[in-house]
């Protein structure tokens, strides 16, 4: 899915729909098609191409500052977790428990796995002699952007590949 203007609606390489969505979006005649893939869809009365990428018909304007949600504070993270560096069984963190006053923002939760986690308990990072790699921070659309071209998606078409990374800098 890409924006009115062709580049990605997200930090993510592609902003990704499901085919259905796809289809649905073409026949309300929401986005045009780009390209397509060599499968087809069919009904009694109707059979078309699958969409591969397609474009919005109206520019959606991008978000200043990220949704604050658990797979945004991952990707900050690097799908990291903050006291150890294990990159699996990941859930959040409050650095400073709620039970002690502690937010759940951007400034106050890092992602942790879950063994991590549980040894930090409702304690401060002192207390649990436990501080996190990096300082959480609410991160720019950039951040994450940036952090998003290390975890691209696992299946990239062919007919994708003129739409990843539009704002790299070109090799001359």
């Amino acid at each position: 899915m890409l924006n009115a203007d062709y580049r990605p609606l997200s930090y993510y390489p592609l902003s990704l729909w499901g085919w259905q969505d796809a289809i649905k979006a073409v026949f309300l005649d929401r986005v045009n098609i780009v390209s397509e893939y060599d499968k087809t869809v069919k009904s009694p009365s109707f059979e078309m191409r699958l969409p591969s990428v397609v474009s919005l018909k109206e520019y959606v304007r991008p978000t200043r500052q990220p949704a604050f949600t658990r797979f945004n504070v991952f990707l900050r993270d690097r799908f990291t977790c903050q006291y150890c560096g294990e990159h699996d069984e990941l859930t959040f963190d409050h650095v400073i428990p709620r039970s002690k006053g502690g937010a759940t923002t951007w400034e106050n939760v890092v992602a942790a796995c879950s063994p991590c986690n549980l040894r930090k308990g409702d304690r401060l990072p002192k207390e649990a002699h436990m501080s996190p790699a990096q300082a959480p921070f609410q991160p720019s659309v950039a951040d994450l952007h940036r952090n998003g071209r290390l975890f691209p998606p696992n299946y990239l078409h062919e007919s994708w590949m003129d739409y990843l990374y539009w704002d790299s800098v070109l090799e001359p």
